[in-house]
């Protein structure tokens, strides 16, 4: 049977309206939870349920993520829209950069780049997180790692931003094919020369192949921790008491990240393309139509999180989707978790007393990735 519904409603802009889409996320797993929607001139099939959500994201047989709105995208050629066994060789590159040593091998690193943004701001009793802190930092680690100089990385990151706000095309493209040829020429310990010369399966990827990865690996070690830590502080904002709990605590400070990773996450949904007639919660969904299976909507799911409208720090188990499921498990998870427990601990002991101003509009641009495009915070100067 197909199901119908009321219209999504638009998604948050602002703090305020991010409960009232939670509620109805709640709602819309209690009585439809798989729906059509037609807006956009072709079919999409939104899921809310955990088992759904899970299952979308696993069952690649009869669910692809080669979907058309990503055909134009400068992700086109990434493993984000590629299917096994094609994904598998891109995957194997992250195992490349994405190491369990080359993650711990950086944490020095990040509290040195940490301790050098809060240097700038810590006399001034105010500033942003996002411009300040949350942004800046990921973006210096990830081009450190991949070895853009260093006179290039504001630029860098400005690319960045515009891929984040939807851009179409790749304004890094030709940058990192120069950079990949230079360091063909000149080899040097970074992650660009090692992907410059990579073999899977003894075969070389191509020049696209290379310059997408690259530009993925910018996007995924970026977007994630920049988000995570604003949506962090925002959270906390709500909720004191636990804010003062993990100021005097910091070894909490890894489960109240993972909290937030389900409470707010920094991605909100993914898309899939049927590729045969299937059924999710005694919905039939046609093949060819596509599917946006919500990771949000799935995190606040009370079959498998008691209580899930709670926000609770030393949340065990915490199951949550935050980071995706299955093979497409966020490439830059390893590295968000290890930036997050590095510099949030930080923040919190140099930032006493950190307040969000909510007297000042806080504008979210939210889509697949929830995004605060700013957030002002005072503290105590020193």
């Amino acid at each position: 049977m197909q199901q119908t519904s009321p219209v999504m409603p638009h998604l948050p802009r602002s703090p305020e309206e991010v409960p009232g889409i939670f509620e109805w996320f709640r709602a819309a797993r209690e009585r439809h939870p798989v729906i059509m929607d037609e807006r956009s001139g072709w079919p999409w099939w939104h899921v809310f349920r955990y088992e759904d959500v899970a299952r979308v994201l696993t069952d690649h047989a009869r669910f692809s993520s080669q979907v058309p709105a990503f055909e134009h995208s400068p992700l086109s050629d990434t493993m984000l829209v590629k299917d096994p066994p094609d994904h598998r060789k891109l995957r194997s590159l992250v195992n490349l950069a994405f190491t369990p040593r080359a993650v711990s091998r950086l944490s020095g690193r990040v509290a040195e780049m940490t301790q050098e943004l809060l240097d700038r701001v810590r006399a001034k009793g105010e500033m942003d997180i996002v411009s300040d802190i949350a942004s800046p930092l990921p973006a210096q680690v990830i081009c450190e790692m991949l070895g853009v100089p260093e006179s290039d990385w504001d630029s860098v990151r400005d690319s960045s931003r515009f891929m984040e706000r939807g851009g179409s095309s790749n304004p890094l493209g030709s940058y990192f094919s120069d950079l990949l040829e230079q360091r063909r020429r000149s080899p040097r310990e970074d992650l660009i020369t090692a992907l410059s010369t990579a073999e899977i399966d003894g075969e070389r990827l191509s020049e696209r192949e290379l310059v997408s990865f690259c530009t993925l690996l910018l996007f995924a070690g970026t977007e994630t921790t920049k988000n995570l830590i604003a949506n962090f502080f925002l959270t906390l904002s709500d909720h004191p008491a636990d804010q003062a709990r993990l100021t005097a605590d910091p070894a909490l400070v890894p489960t109240a990240a993972e909290e937030v990773l389900r409470f707010l996450p920094p991605v909100w949904f993914l898309m899939r393309k049927a590729t045969a007639d299937v059924e999710l919660s005694g919905v039939r969904i046609p093949a060819g139509h596509q599917v946006m299976p919500w990771l949000a909507s799935a995190n606040r799911d009370s079959t498998q999180f008691p209580d899930p409208d709670r926000f609770d720090i030393a949340r065990e188990p915490n199951r949550h989707l935050g980071f995706g499921h299955g093979i497409d498990f966020c490439v830059g998870a390893p590295l968000t978790r290890m930036e997050a427990g590095v510099a949030l601990p930080m923040m919190l002991e140099q930032l006493k007393d950190v307040r969000v101003r909510r007297e000042t509009p806080i504008t979210i641009h939210a889509g697949i990735v929830f995004v605060i495009t700013s957030l002002p915070v005072t503290f105590e100067p020193y």
